[in-house]
């Protein structure tokens, strides 16, 4: 027998109980207290009636170095670490939004070079965007940037490069981030490459 049969056998006995309090006792405190207990195991038989799913982390997503052949393959993995690994997508929304807790990110490609948009993601606090959405003076958003390569998220250098390249891709731009200069990173090299190519545009 499982452990909700087993449950729910109790709330019927616990019912049973409830009834028969009510049925064979006068005393009136008595028969309150059976009417609590009918209503208790009634609500606990509706609770376990209910179909219960398994809270499982979400599922982890891997860079997969080989799979990368250009610099659009780049921004779908960008994307995916978006929304799953990176939790951007927990705060910042992708177009207008009142209830977004962090800045909205459309456009934000096209707006920022992407050594600034690397360093917001790396030192967030460097430079703290104000929410202008409502009236009288800015204030700052409600959540807190993290340090994306670092605990909890910790997002590797590639994985970093690979959500610049899709907030590039998603903002209309040409994505500037070279699939080579990720697959052979080096902190240092990788950024004087992007200066490099943010300032030939």
């Amino acid at each position: 027998m499982s452990e909700v049969a087993v449950l729910q056998l109790m709330g019927l006995c616990v019912v049973g109980t409830g009834i028969l309090i009510l049925l064979f006792l006068k005393a009136v405190f008595v028969r309150v207290l059976g009417f609590v207990i009918i209503m208790l195991g009634i609500f606990t038989l509706i609770a376990l009636g209910v179909p219960q799913m398994a809270s499982l982390p979400p599922a982890v997503e891997t860079f997969d170095i080989a799979s990368v052949k250009t610099p659009d393959d780049l921004a779908s993995i960008g994307q995916k670490i978006f929304f799953s690994k990176g939790q951007c997508a927990l705060c910042h929304s992708i177009g207008p939004s009142e209830s977004a807790r962090c800045p909205d990110l459309a456009g934000i490609g096209a707006k920022l070079a992407p050594e600034f948009i690397y360093e917001s993601l790396t030192q967030p606090q460097a430079y703290v965007y104000l929410d202008f959405r409502h009236e009288g003076l800015p204030q700052e958003y409600p959540a807190r940037m993290p340090h994306i390569n670092k605990n909890p998220i910790a997002l590797s250098e590639q994985e970093i490069y690979s959500v610049i390249a899709f907030l590039q891709k998603m903002s209309g731009e040409p994505i500037s981030i070279k699939v080579e200069d990720v697959l052979n990173i080096d902190v240092g090299e990788m950024k004087v490459a992007l200066l490099s190519g943010h300032g030939g545009n």
